[in-house]
């Protein structure tokens, strides 16, 4: 008798399209699970405050920041900084001096932006050169500061603050926070401040559409309506005629809006370029009221702040 040698048959094409069918799924799952990691890792080192470059939605230009909505919009149809808390965000000043302030003595102010799990947010957009814009102005609409606090690697904010006069004040928080699939979310949030003393509010000045601050002269064009979308272009001149703007913050101006009474924010920027040698932004204002606008330019890379008032009908 002979040995018989076992018989290898070869898989049929069925058997071999499922194991590389499957085999296909198997790696892609693996290849999924790698890159997510990746990801994830790669969100927590570094500065996490630079976790991205803040993007537009194709086809925005000069842009409002500040809706109760948390979004960056075109046109906001509400001002934000009316709440402590939106879009799942809050704002929490943390001690010591949390939200009191001595007038006129130098302090810190110190915040975290937590989650709705009550953990602090450390991904942040930079938008126009800075990751976290900080308004500070007194409810009487003086006092305006814009500063630019620095985090720390726990998510806490902090920067130097001065709050002159006594009186309440009104700190807003306008920031894009980047989720962790890189979708960014423009956030306002507001909370007040105090400094203990006699308190003497100011009335504001009238409207006008011109005014002087620093040897400059700044006038405006424009007739802003309620829920309206209208552009204002702004001009500024030194002794010698047109003062050589330069860009401050990614932008030739900043321009910022507070209404009067509830002290709703919008912070409006302009064209990307000058024209005709001017700042034009495009503003919509909620609805009929009096506003104190505040728009910020540099020359000669001191930067100053030039301020009107402003009747909606």
């Amino acid at each position: 008798m002979t040995d018989q040698q076992p018989v290898t048959r070869a898989p049929d094409r069925s058997t071999l399209r499922l194991a590389l069918v499957v085999g296909g799924l198997v790696l892609a799952v693996l290849l999924g699970f790698g890159l997510g990691r990746l990801n994830a890792d790669g969100a927590t080192t570094g500065s996490p405050s630079l976790a991205a470059d803040h993007t537009d939605p194709p086809g925005i230009g000069p842009h409002s920041h500040g809706t109760t909505t948390g979004t960056d919009q075109g046109a906001a149809t509400e001002p934000g900084g009316l709440s402590v808390s939106s879009a799942g965000l809050t704002l929490a000043p943390l001690a010591p001096l949390a939200t009191e302030f001595a007038a006129g003595r130098p302090g810190q102010l110190r915040f975290q932006v937590r989650d709705v799990q009550r953990q602090p947010v450390t991904r942040f957009a930079v938008v126009h050169d800075k990751p976290m814009h900080l308004i500070v102005v007194r409810r009487d609409l003086t006092g305006y500061q814009h500063l630019h606090p620095t985090m720390a690697a726990d998510g806490t904010w902090s920067v130097p603050l001065t709050l002159a006069q006594p009186g309440v004040w009104r700190a807003y928080a306008d920031f894009t926070v980047v989720a962790g699939n890189g979708a960014q979310t423009a956030v306002t949030l507001g909370t007040d401040l105090v400094a203990p003393g006699g308190y003497q509010p100011r009335p504001l000045p009238g409207p006008a559409t011109s005014t002087t601050v620093d040897g400059f002269t700044v006038g405006y064009q424009g007739t802003p309506q309620g829920g309206a979308t209208v552009p204002l272009t702004f001009r500024v001149d030194g002794a010698g005629g047109a003062a050589p703007l330069e860009r401050y913050l990614g932008a030739y101006g900043h321009l910022v809006a507070l209404r009067e009474g509830d002290l709703g924010y919008l912070h409006v920027h302009p064209e990307p370029e000058l024209v005709d040698g001017q700042v034009k932004f495009w503003l919509t204002t909620p609805g009929p009221g009096r506003y104190r606008l505040f728009l910020d330019f540099q020359v000669g890379t001191d930067v100053h702040t030039a301020e009107f008032t402003l009747d909606v009908p």
